[in-house]
């Protein structure tokens, strides 16, 4: 691979503090010699950990990736709590933590496990009306907060009550996409009544992605301004190439005769395909290469056929 050739794959990348995911985004466009390149779900910009960054042909399974679940560590200072739910906030309530035990803080947060209809920070990236809570926000303007259900897998402390600093709590999060640390972190304040914020955030996984494989951010601002792009060879286990990115739906291997169909968008009667009508289903070569994503259009009786319809196809 030339670093002139554009690069279709997955990036894992570890985010530093202080910077958007966007942020990211850019830094990793000019380290890759790139333009077409895009992030699989947001980190606030004190947030650090890990960011997929899609590349080339890649960039068209963003909305499946995005849907993956995550894992979380990081602090909860109890005992206040700010406007946009972590530390970078203004003050909006102090309340005292004097009683308060570690099974008091523990079974709080264990009832936050499960469904959860979840309001997002004020201070978000959400919009209504076309426009970011955050703007509305910092303009001073009330606003209704629309709610979004999520799934909490875990939500606990990972060690002893204020053992990372006075009333803080050392926690480990794992949830469904579209849930809030922050919303947590201040929502756990109110239940114990003390008030409560998120201090630090760090994601860790992202469906089977972890962040112990993915480049530092600062190695790719670090050669953001160089002559010659990031081989992405130099980045190892960091880069997934485009065939071979798990998707969370079953693949299927196609023959020559059903690729040149897939190819200009035709149906195509797949065998052994585990999913119902409307679901969907990656295609693929029997090299393993990928051809598309398709959904399920019929099944046909009970021994495993169905028809196929590609909705995005690759070759």
């Amino acid at each position: 691979m030339t670093s002139s050739s554009e690069r279709h794959g997955l990036l894992l990348v570890d985010k530093r503090p202080g910077g958007t995911s966007h942020d990211v985004v850019r830094i990793a466009r000019r380290a890759l010699g790139q333009r077409k390149i895009g992030h699989c779900g947001t980190l606030d910009p004190n947030a650090t950990g890990l960011l997929l960054l899609t590349a080339g042909r890649g960039t068209r399974l963003t909305r499946f990736l995005i849907q993956a679940p995550k894992v979380y560590e990081g602090e909860i200072q109890l005992g206040t709590a700010t406007d946009t739910y972590d530390a970078a906030g203004k003050v909006t309530f102090e309340g005292s933590t004097a009683d308060l035990t570690a099974d008091d803080v523990a079974s709080a947060m264990k009832e936050f496990e499960g469904s959860l209809h979840q309001l997002p920070p004020p201070y978000s990236a959400k919009k209504i009306g076309g426009r970011k809570y955050y703007e509305l926000a910092r303009q001073g303007q009330d606003f209704e907060r629309q709610g979004k259900d999520v799934e909490i897998y875990e939500f606990a402390p990972a060690g002893a009550f204020g053992d990372p600093g006075p009333d803080r709590v050392a926690f480990r999060l794992g949830c469904s996409t579209g849930a809030y640390a922050r919303s947590l972190a201040h929502d756990l304040g109110e239940r114990l009544g003390c008030g409560g914020h998120l201090a630090t955030l760090r994601r860790l996984r992202v469906g089977s992605f972890e962040v112990e494989a993915a480049v530092d951010s600062e190695r790719l601002e670090g050669v953001a301004g160089g002559a010659e792009p990031l081989e992405v060879d130099e980045v190892g286990s960091a880069w997934v190439p485009f065939d071979e990115i798990p998707l969370p739906f079953p693949t299927v291997a196609m023959d020559a005769t059903q690729e040149r169909r897939i190819a200009h968008g035709q149906t195509v009667l797949a065998p052994g395909i585990d999913a119902g009508e409307g679901d969907w289903v990656r295609l693929a070569d029997g090299r393993g290469r990928f051809l598309a994503v398709a959904t399920v259009a019929e099944r046909i009786g009970d021994r495993g056929l169905a028809v196929v319809q590609p909705k995005i196809v690759f070759r």
